[in-house]
């Protein structure tokens, strides 16, 4: 399998726009990081591709945008104040800190059913140190929660967290969507949104970040049917990674064993991913029975239930969720796309990703910058393209150059106006992949657009549009 290099995607992603460390110049913040121009489009086409395909191509999944602070009895009553915690050691000269799992992961020592107590015995018995080569002083339980507080005094503060994941308010939700959306068994809640985890030792460029996105469902179905949405979930799931176009070689599922999942969790199947700092959790689809339900409405004395259509009774649904990170398929989208070519002069860099993952759709080129003809017409296709599809204008620099600025940046397909376009109102249309060209009508440009993004082959636009 081909190896790729995550310094040369790093340093891409910052090169072209993509992804920016987050306030660089005042010497940035560890794993904190902005997205540009070309980022922020690529995430929103993320987004929206999945709240189309999950949302609202489904009867049976409605949506929700909750709030980042909740009331701290949430985070109680799911267990993260006392459960949501990380192995921690630190470095008795530096204090740098590590999570002790990794620690012994990187000594390529199995760790599957430790606690922290055996975690630790096999420091102490190994004599492992510190990256830096130093002691490590003994184990301790790190809580992940992000707190913060509310108030106008320090007497009148209270504290409340920054949500950890987005699951918890779709269960704290689940009488209101109930009440309000006429759903029955099975229905999915759906929400895209931030969420906040203290990370002992983020790393891996936007892999594992202090703050991040989830696409996330909570799926409510019958107890007696749990494992046969679990399987239709896991097809789900693949079906996106499909859409997305991620290679099957670097796709693996991982049955995660009693002892390693979370405590809400009564069965989890990770799908994963092979980057090139090693194969890591990309996805994760879990179980979580009825455990948030019954904790949310014996904390607060609400009854949580639904009618269930078949035998007309209340019940407490069980839950299947699929959880998705827009960070972690940003970043498996770039390494999969990544592709350096050995031409006969130089190297070309080209993202071979999906057509409508890509920041801009069509590129629009003046062949000669200083012709005033053919700028108003480039400028003008530009126009009519960029209402319906994410549109480019470029007339700085050689065409040649221009074109590889394309490739760089994954942009399917380049459009050039020259001079018989002038003449006859036609235009070059450029592939990204193959590099190769074809003469179409300028008024069939937007259709050359839409059969592409429909996964329409070049050689198919040639056959049907060349003049």
């Amino acid at each position: 399998m081909e190896q790729k290099d995550i310094n040369a995607i790093v340093a891409l992603a910052k090169r072209r726009g993509f992804i920016f460390p987050s306030s660089e110049i005042y010497g940035g913040i560890s794993n904190a990081f902005d997205y540009g121009p070309l980022g922020v489009e690529m995430k929103n086409n993320i987004k929206n591709e999945w709240w189309k395909m999950f949302v609202r191509k489904r009867q049976n999944i409605v949506g929700l945008d909750a709030s980042i602070i909740m009331n701290p009895k949430v985070w109680e009553a799911s267990g993260h104040v006392a459960e949501f915690s990380d192995p921690l050691v630190e470095d008795v000269k530096t204090h740098k800190r590590y999570r002790l799992d990794h620690l012994l992961e990187e000594h390529d020592i199995d760790i599957t059913g430790m606690g922290i107590d055996e975690m630790s015995a096999v420091i102490e018995e190994r004599g492992i140190k510190s990256p830096d080569g130093n002691a490590l002083t003994n184990a301790r339980h790190f809580n992940l929660l992000f707190q913060t507080h509310i108030g106008t005094t320090e007497e009148t503060m209270s504290t409340v967290y920054l949500r950890p994941e987005t699951a918890q308010a779709m269960f704290v939700d689940f009488k209101n969507i109930v009440s309000s959306s006429r759903v029955s068994l099975p229905f999915g809640v759906a929400q895209i949104g931030k969420a906040f985890r203290n990370e002992i030792t983020p790393r891996n460029f936007i892999f594992r970040t202090r703050e991040f996105e989830q696409m996330e469902i909570e799926y409510f179905v019958r107890a007696s049917e749990w494992e046969e949405h679990f399987e239709e979930w896991l097809q789900e799931m693949d079906a996106w990674i499909q859409r997305l176009g991620l290679k099957k070689t670097r796709i693996h599922r991982a049955e995660i064993p009693e002892g390693e999942r979370a405590h809400y969790s009564q069965r989890t199947v990770d799908i994963e991913y092979d980057f090139p700092f090693g194969r890591k959790e990309l996805y994760g689809l879990a179980y979580r029975g009825d455990y948030d339900l019954q904790q949310h409405a014996s904390h607060s004395n609400e009854t949580l239930v639904i009618v269930d259509a078949q035998t007309n009774e209340k019940v407490v649904p069980h839950t299947i969720e699929p959880t998705f990170g827009v960070e972690r398929t940003l970043l498996a989208v770039l390494v999969d796309g990544y592709t350096e070519e050995v031409l006969e002069n130089d190297t070309r860099i080209v993202l071979k990703i999906a057509p409508w993952l890509s920041p801009y759709t069509v590129a629009v080129f003046p062949l000669v910058a200083n012709d005033s003809q053919m700028r108003q017409k480039a400028t003008t296709l530009w126009g009519s393209l960029s209402g319906s599809y994410s549109a480019f204008y470029d007339q700085s620099g050689a065409i040649g150059k221009r074109y590889r600025r394309q490739d760089e940046i994954g942009t399917p397909l380049c459009v050039t106006i020259d001079g018989d376009s002038l003449q006859d109102d036609t235009a070059t249309l450029r592939d990204r992949d193959s590099m190769e060209q074809v003469r179409v009508q300028c008024s069939d440009i937007s259709r050359c657009i839409h059969d592409v993004l429909q996964g329409l082959s070049f050689a198919d636009i040639q056959s049907r549009y060349s003049v």
